[in-house]
């Protein structure tokens, strides 16, 4: 869980390590002035906002207030992501626009890497066209998925906001509530924007998350992002392009022929959401004490933890089914990546440990994801997936191997994770007679998923996982520094 649950809190600037003084300046700035801090006006006048930024302040701060929309101001968000990637990225870059060289570069990549694919996967091209982004255009691109994954998390503890009051008292505290629900909203969509706008800065593709965030058959890179991590490497910038191309359109084949894959990903997040159960009596005390001609004492206590969850057997065990997926799809990508790519990139090696590493170590996908809704999306077992899908391989081939795609009680547990052994050699369940009947039942020999072979149900998740596996995975799985080191 995160330090700072559902993302309530202000940024931080960066200290100078030596003097301890924050760095861009003597004058006061956005984290001296709340105000300033919530809309991204800089130091200019005495007060640390220029004057003819104060207007602008105050109708952007009427129209937070005034919202009345779903748990998140996501016009908010969208506006607070669009001026981080202005301000331009950690490392002091600036969003650049994507020239007809970039583009090509990646339409050629993507075109080479599906070519590789091909002869280590039965999964066809998921990748109905190859896009170059900028940073402002990643994050146009990823908001609705982001807000399908936030929505109802955010809207679970707005609930709890709005329950606090008994009955008979809401009434009379409805502009109080009102109020509330429009801050809460507010915070949401400003530090979700925030993170996001940031976010852009990294990312090379659409699902560094593990998650499909980008539109569906659209293989996605950012050149930009992809040269920034290259450097340093020691490694052309040509093979970097195309490894990373290689893993944006293994991910993009999966998703595209495993149809139940993406709705049992979101699902295991929504289950996550429905666990969540705020402390009402700590809530009601806190409440209770709010000053109503004190707006910005909503934002201190929001700062505070006003939300804190706490963990449930429900939570848990969504958590537990979404690392093992995560895992699976990590692994399978892993895999299919590194057999695609040694034979053509002499740094194919370093590059499947970096990115190794990056996701292990909870890269900024997963620390932004996790400060967004307190979850984070962490294959933490990758190296045991990577290794039972190639062992897989090895003992059946690659077309048994991504057949375990075809229906979700197929595919490995975090039990067999713990013996890839014993999974790759146990006989695996026939499920293509199910399949004829299900297809049957909803209208005949001809539905979709009848007959045929690959991937075919479309299914909103597992029937034996959704238990998941057990609390320890989740509590207190393989930890952060022994998965990385294997």
């Amino acid at each position: 869980m995160s330090n700072n649950p559902f993302g309530f809190g202000l940024p931080e600037e960066p200290e100078d390590g030596e003097s301890g003084e924050k760095k861009g300046g003597g004058g006061p700035g956005p984290a001296d002035n709340p105000l300033a801090a919530m809309f991204g006006f800089g130091g200019g006048g005495p007060g640390g906002m220029n004057p003819q930024d104060l207007g602008a302040a105050f109708q952007q701060l009427g129209q937070m207030l005034s919202y009345e929309g779903g748990p998140v101001n996501w016009e908010l968000a969208r506006s607070m992501a669009r001026q981080s990637v202005a301000q331009g990225a950690p490392d002091g870059s600036r969003d650049a626009s994507v020239g007809e060289r970039d583009r090509a570069q990646v339409e050629e990549a993507v075109r080479l890497a599906d070519l590789w694919l091909d002869g280590v996967t039965s999964l066809p091209s998921g990748s109905g066209s190859a896009v170059a982004w900028s940073r402002a255009e990643w994050v146009e691109a990823t908001l609705p998925v982001w807000r399908e994954l936030v929505d109802p998390v955010a809207e679970r503890v707005g609930a709890a906001m709005g329950n606090v009051l008994p009955q008979e008292m809401q009434a009379m505290a409805g502009p109080l509530l009102g109020m509330m629900r429009s801050m809460g909203g507010a915070m949401f969509g400003t530090q979700i924007g925030q993170a996001v706008g940031v976010l852009a800065g990294e990312v090379v593709g659409s699902t560094d998350v593990g998650l499909p965030l980008g539109p569906a058959g659209k293989a996605a890179l950012l050149p930009q992002n992809v040269t920034a991590f290259g450097e340093g490497l020691g490694v052309p910038q040509e093979e970097v392009r195309l490894y990373l191309a290689l893993r944006e359109a293994a991910h993009q084949r999966l998703f595209a022929h495993v149809p139940w894959l993406r709705s049992h990903l979101f699902g295991a997040v929504d289950g996550y959401a429905r666990g969540i159960q705020v402390d009402t009596a700590k809530l009601e005390d806190m409440v209770g004490q709010l000053d109503p001609t004190r707006p910005e004492e909503l934002q201190e206590k929001l700062q505070q933890g006003l939300f804190q969850p706490e963990d449930t057997p429900q939570q848990k065990a969504a958590l537990a089914r979404l690392e093992t997926a995560l895992a699976l799809v990590e692994g399978w990508v892993d895999a299919v990546v590194h057999a695609a790519a040694q034979p053509h990139l002499p740094s194919a090696g370093a590059l499947r440990e970096t990115l190794r590493r990056r996701r292990a170590s909870g890269g900024p996908a997963e620390q932004t994801f996790a400060t967004l809704i307190g979850l984070e999306l962490r294959p933490r077992r990758l190296r045991d997936a990577a290794r039972l899908w190639a062992s897989l391989t090895d003992a059946r081939g690659a077309q048994a191997r991504d057949a375990l795609w075809s229906h979700p009680d197929m595919l490995p547990t975090a039990e067999d994770l713990d013996d890839p052994d014993g999974f790759v050699h146990r006989d695996q369940p026939d499920f293509s007679e199910l399949d004829r009947m299900l297809g049957d039942a909803a209208g005949g020999s001809d539905a979709p998923g009848a007959g045929g072979s690959g991937p075919r149900l479309d299914k909103d998740g597992p029937r034996g996982q959704d238990d998941g596996p057990g609390g320890d995975e989740a509590a207190g799985g393989p930890d952060e520094k022994g998965e990385g080191d294997r």
